[in-house]
């Protein structure tokens, strides 16, 4: 059975479902590290990709973002060039009431009865103006980084932008 199209849960409706302990085999995030690039050095620019509506983002979605980025960015800024780190987690566990099609479903799909849906993925909840993945390079590599959260913000559901500061 075909997953269901992401704008079905990329708007917030309804209260949160994060308790795992009370559902039974909830899917494990895709995402595969948060942290990525150099990881001990400091670099003196920040550049913070922020969503422009409040929203959900898929873990898939999440996962998609932060591959484009670092393919961008360790292409030109090499793997030590720059730290990267994704600043959300999805918590919110995504529901389907999964029917039956094709022929004879009429007799084996139950329909709408206890339509409470099995767990079928997770979504980080975003509010307005939040800060979703954060870049820090050395300001050789800033037109980097921007391509890359550009890159990134192209998957995610809500428009984006990328702010810019100067560490101390």
């Amino acid at each position: 059975m075909a997953r269901k199209p992401a704008r079905m849960y990329s708007r917030i409706r309804g209260q949160a479902y994060t308790r795992r302990e009370y559902m039974g085999g909830v899917p494990a995030p895709r995402i595969g590290q948060f942290d990525q690039g150099d990881l001990r050095s400091e670099f003196p620019f920040t550049l913070k990709l922020r969503v422009k509506e409040e929203c959900q983002i898929r873990h898939t979605a999440l996962e998609a973002a932060r591959i484009s980025a670092n393919r961008a960015l360790s292409k030109k800024a090499g793997p030590t060039g720059f730290h990267m780190k994704v600043r959300v987690y999805p918590h919110n566990v995504l529901r389907e009431n999964k029917l039956a099609t094709g022929a004879g479903a009429d007799r084996v799909s139950d329909g709408m009865r206890a339509a409470f849906g099995k767990a079928i993925g997770t979504a980080a909840r975003v509010k307005r103006d939040q800060v979703v993945l954060t870049i820090t390079v050395n300001q050789a590599h800033i037109d980097a980084a921007k391509d890359a959260l550009y890159r990134a913000s192209v998957k995610l559901p809500s428009p984006c932008y990328v702010q810019i500061e100067k560490n101390e």
